[in-house]
């Protein structure tokens, strides 16, 4: 974990941010690590995600800093934002909090009187506490994601109410997360090369089959980074582009961890623990995707009107969108 979070560190003023003009390039970096490591993107990602926020809010991340962002929900769990005489503090708890107990800092959504607002959190601070034992986890088990507990924990508002939510960037960064899974994906899909059996034809199908998968899947990945760096992916359209690409990302990877399961059988998932890990880690991360509920989502905006990002209505293509060519194979 101590190398993931040092590549964190070293990428923090190197990576595109996204709407750079580069955002291709910062997705390609993504996918190259997670095919290689799905930790270190997963907690890489989280990182730059994090930069990216406080770079739209006009703020710089202290140096040799680790953030993450904890924004999610869960029955439960509630985190209240409190403004007093010093500024503001934050009581209660956040769920799916990844590494926290190995993070310098974090951005944090919390409940205020006036919806949910985004703010700046020091992980050291004594008021802030990892709920242990809450990580049974196979796929990701470095990245533990447990709930988090606040208590009177100085915090720096980013943003107004509601911010983190209406900006940009949310969208864009949403898709980032689904380089991470494209690349999981080849990482898996490189098992089909190793040195084996003579290929039979249905041997040939899958390795042609997740060909099509992956090919797919960067192809909407380099179009959505050309919208983003067009400025054509805020409001609605932003949310169609996410909603699309992400689906269909997701679709993809899952699909090859079925044909590459097809394909070589129980062997590679009992036997060669570097696979198995790959394969359980990718299953975990693709859950972040909302499945068939990110689908409804889409077909609600698109009911109510929403376009693409270049305006193309469902079933239109828009115009070619070539990425720099440095996506994993």
């Amino acid at each position: 974990m101590a190398a993931a979070l040092r590549r964190a560190v070293e990428l923090t003023g190197t990576a595109p941010l996204p709407g750079s003009g580069a955002t291709a390039r910062r997705w390609h970096l993504l996918a190259r690590l997670a095919a290689g490591d799905l930790t270190t993107a997963r907690v890489v990602e989280a990182h730059l995600d994090a930069v990216a926020v406080l770079a739209e809010a006009g703020r710089a991340v202290p140096p040799g800093s680790t953030w993450g962002v904890f924004a999610a929900e869960a029955p439960g769990a509630r985190l209240e934002g409190v403004r007093g005489p010093d500024g503001w503090a934050l009581s209660g708890t956040k769920p799916w909090c990844s590494l926290a107990g190995d993070l310098t800092h974090a951005l944090v959504t919390a409940h205020v009187p006036d919806g949910r607002r985004l703010f700046a959190v020091d992980l050291r601070h004594p008021g802030v506490r990892v709920v242990p034992g809450a990580w049974h986890a196979r796929g990701l088990p470095e990245v533990p994601s447990g709930p988090v507990g606040f208590a009177s924990v100085p915090a720096e508002p980013v943003g107004a109410t509601g911010w983190y939510l209406r900006r940009p960037g949310f969208a864009h960064g949403g898709i980032g997360v689904a380089a991470c899974w494209y690349g999981g994906a080849v990482g898996v899909a490189r098992a089909l090369r190793a040195p084996g059996r003579e290929p039979d034809q249905l041997a040939r199908w899958h390795a042609g089959a997740v060909d099509l998968d992956l090919l797919g899947a960067r192809l909407a990945l380099d179009a959505a980074a050309a919208q983003v760096d067009a400025g054509a992916a805020t409001g609605t359209a932003g949310e169609v582009l996410a909603l699309r690409t992400r689906s269909l990302v997701a679709a993809a990877a899952e699909r090859v961890l079925e044909r590459v399961g097809h394909a070589l059988g129980p062997a590679p998932l009992a036997l060669d623990g570097a696979h198995a890990a790959r394969v359980a880690d990718l299953t975990l991360y693709l859950r972040q995707h909302h499945a068939e509920r990110d689908v409804a989502a889409l077909g609600a905006a698109l009911a109510a009107g929403g376009d693409g990002p270049g305006g193309e209505a469902p079933g239109e293509v828009p115009g070619e969108a070539p990425g720099d060519g440095g996506w994993p194979r």
